[in-house]
């Protein structure tokens, strides 16, 4: 007799192993249209060069874009992904840069002290958006479409020096032209008459009012008699 259980699993095999190559034939069908498609992107481009797309501006504005960017034919695909992040990074550090300015502002509104950070607020946004994107951004974009190990070098070389000038502003610092909680919120705190020993006291008499710590403390008070009182009467008895 023919063992069904045997044949069962051979065609379960088989059909996992059809399933299998078909993916894998999908798969580089999707490969191979992808590199017709570059290929014919590319192609076009040098029969009527790369005309300059980004930034996007109307046809009529008087300057015109500067840069071509297209993730789709420079970028390959399995890094496409990585680069769109970091796009977006750019662009979540360019608002920042423009509420900051907005930030500023309303300080200065109600501090006249703070002038000088409202007018590096909008130097800050007028010179970090452009230099961010020309001299970390795009040596990114640079590296992943040719492979270039200098631009790496120079995207972590320079991400990594705006990364310490943000931490630095981020402390509070006066006259840096940066919106910070911090001050703010300091400065209400020293005008309160908080200090470290009053929150000392307070924390020390919000804890001994505390019913749960009062109930845990006589707990371990009667046990702690408790246990004297045998250890006092097993002694006696020896």
């Amino acid at each position: 007799m023919v063992d069904l259980t045997w044949l069962k699993d051979k065609l379960k095999e088989h059909a996992l192993a059809q399933a299998e190559l078909l993916k894998r034939q999908e798969e580089l069908e999707r490969k191979a249209a992808e590199l017709d498609r570059r290929e014919r992107e590319m192609q076009n481009l040098s029969q009527h060069g790369r005309k300059n797309n980004w930034p996007p501006l109307p046809g009529n504005f008087p300057v015109g874009p500067c840069f071509y960017q297209d993730f789709s034919v420079d970028i390959p695909v399995e890094f496409q992904k990585t680069v769109k992040i970091m796009y977006y990074l750019w662009m979540f550090h360019a608002v920042t840069l423009f509420l900051n300015i907005f930030g500023c502002l309303a300080w200065f509104c109600v501090d006249g002290t703070r002038g000088v950070d409202f007018g590096l607020s909008i130097l800050w946004f007028l010179l970090f958006t452009p230099c961010s994107f020309v001299c970390w951004y795009r040596p990114l974009y640079g590296a992943f479409r040719s492979d270039s190990s200098f631009r790496f070098f120079v995207f972590f070389f320079v991400y990594i020096c705006q990364f310490a000038v943000h931490v630095l502003q981020a402390a509070g610092f006066h006259n840096w032209g940066n919106c910070q909680t911090w001050p703010m919120v300091h400065g209400l705190y020293r005008t309160t008459g908080a200090s470290f020993e009053k929150a000392q006291q307070e924390f020390a008499t919000g804890v001994m009012s505390n019913k749960t710590v009062q109930t845990a403390a006589a707990n371990a008070a009667s046990t702690a008699a408790t246990s004297a009182a045998q250890n006092a009467f097993k002694g006696n008895q020896m």
